[in-house]
């Protein structure tokens, strides 16, 4: 197996070295230790189900995000770009149906009080009418407590998942209001004005990031569900006509992305159909992207075939008409919606899911992250070989300034230089230049990559051009 290196072919480390896959527990430890992901409020003992990106975290989601809206916003002619507000017109959850249908089923334990979602319990089949929020019990499965072991009771409630907040200064003359429970409902108000604004043709797309809240109960599996993430959206606005059509492709353009610029290995991604139940009632089709977590195959990313019915319901609550007339075919239509809904959040938790590797060469262990170049929140890491060689700092210093404003770079110096390449083997920085007396004769630095190992001797001024290719996003 091979890799291309801009110097050459360069083997890979061979899977023989590798140790079992990294489970939940070590990736949380690792992001907390290397500086990737904390528990957000430690010193006050935490809050559950919610996370601060560190140093090196907040490099890499930036570059997820980054790449996301390159490829899905900036590079089509049919996509257009929008920052939406986190708090919104209280009448529009209505619309939506979040105030009275946002909801998920609980049972109580007897025993240790803790509340849990039967759906998650096995032998456990509910139905939800998705209109009231209201859930019918099909079969009763697990009884016992995941938690404690204690009695669960059988009895099954609903609780809006909405996160309550309020606007005004005058107590008793406070607004309710809502936490976005869904970021691409922003997308939907500001239709109208995006085609007034850039007056699009059909088919036409609204891409966005924004930050979303949920009162969520079942929790504990790291970054994969929390009550305060970000969502990625695209809505793509088609003719009726068109709508199957279009949502085959952004099921193959969704696909590849993960595949090919995300870099997940197709062994761990699978396509599964929403059954009936759990089909929202509007949807014509919907498709989740599969990602093989420790704890088994969950989602990733949705594809859904939403219809016409926001538009339709937003048009009603606000009294305004969201039709839209296609001049190509001479009629006016109210669009129906392709949707490829996502998160960084869960990106990112796959990504290090991935890339995490723990190998043994000559008795001893390497960690190592092998995510793709563009995307590691430090690119290349300049090391002089003697910290107290004066000229060879000069030169390393010298080398980081001319570099630090084309690419992320970390200065190193401390320890031996062996320690140093695996401090940054372990953040997943996929260059290392060693700057030593030889660089002193010929103008020359050691370039060592992560995954292989191997070096190679560069002319300083040829460092930018050898690596601005695996640098740049794709």
């Amino acid at each position: 197996m091979t890799k291309l290196w801009p110097f050459g072919i360069l083997p890979l480390v061979s899977e023989q070295n590798l140790l079992s896959k990294p489970c939940l527990a070590t990736i949380t430890s690792f992001c907390k230790r290397k500086g990737f992901v904390y528990p957000s409020s430690e010193i006050y003992g935490g809050l559950s189900g919610i996370y601060d990106y560190g140093p090196l975290g907040v490099e890499l989601l930036n570059n997820i995000k980054r790449m996301w809206w390159k490829n899905m916003v900036r590079e089509r002619e049919d996509i257009y770009g929008l920052d939406g507000s986190i708090l919104m017109h209280p009448k529009a959850w209505e619309a939506s149906g979040h105030v009275a249908g946002f909801t998920d089923p609980l049972v109580d334990c007897k025993d240790c009080k803790s509340r849990v979602r039967p759906d998650k319990l096995p032998g456990w089949r509910l139905k939800k009418d998705n209109q009231s929020g209201k859930w019918q019990v099909l079969e009763i499965g697990e009884t016992k407590c995941p938690i404690c072991g204690g009695e669960l009771t059988p009895e099954v409630r609903q609780f809006n998942v909405l996160m309550e907040t309020s606007l005004g200064v005058i107590e008793g003359e406070k607004m309710k209001a809502y936490l976005k429970g869904e970021s691409c409902q922003n997308i939907y108000l500001d239709y109208k004005n995006v085609i007034d604004s850039h007056s699009p043709s059909l088919p036409f797309g609204i891409g966005q990031i924004g930050k979303t809240f949920r009162n969520e109960i079942t929790l504990g599996k790291f970054l994969f569900k929390t009550r305060e993430f970000e969502q990625w959206d695209i809505e793509y606005f088609v003719n009726p006509s068109e709508a199957d059509t279009a949502y085959k492709k952004w099921k193959e353009i969704r696909w590849n992305w993960f595949v090919n610029n995300v870099q997940l290995s197709e062994k761990n991604l699978q396509w599964r159909q929403h059954t009936e139940d759990e089909r929202i009632f509007y949807a014509t089709d919907a498709w989740d992207i599969d990602y093989k977590y420790p704890w088994g195959w969950d989602e990733l990313e949705g594809l859904h075939h939403r219809g016409n019915y926001d538009l339709t319901q937003h048009g009603k609550f606000s009294n305004t008409d969201l039709g839209f007339y296609d001049q190509e075919k001479d009629e006016k239509i109210t669009p129906f919606i392709i949707e490829a809904s996502g998160g960084p959040n869960r990106c990112f938790l796959a990504i290090m899911l991935e890339n995490y590797h723990e190998e043994e060469i000559k008795g001893r262990q390497r960690i190592y992250l092998s995510l793709p170049p563009y995307l590691a929140p430090v690119q290349a890491a300049i090391l002089p070989l003697v910290r107290k060689d004066e000229k060879l700092v000069e030169t390393a210093r010298k080398i980081y300034d001319e570099l630090k404003g084309r690419f992320v770079v970390q200065y190193d110096e401390q320890g031996t230089v062996g320690r140093r390449y695996r401090r940054q083997d372990e953040i997943g920085t996929p260059f290392c230049i060693t700057i030593d007396s030889q660089t002193l004769e010929n103008e020359t630095v050691t370039v060592r990559e992560r995954d292989s190992m191997e070096q190679e001797r560069v002319k300083v001024g040829e460092i930018e051009g050898k690596l601005s290719p695996l640098l740049s996003l794709p």
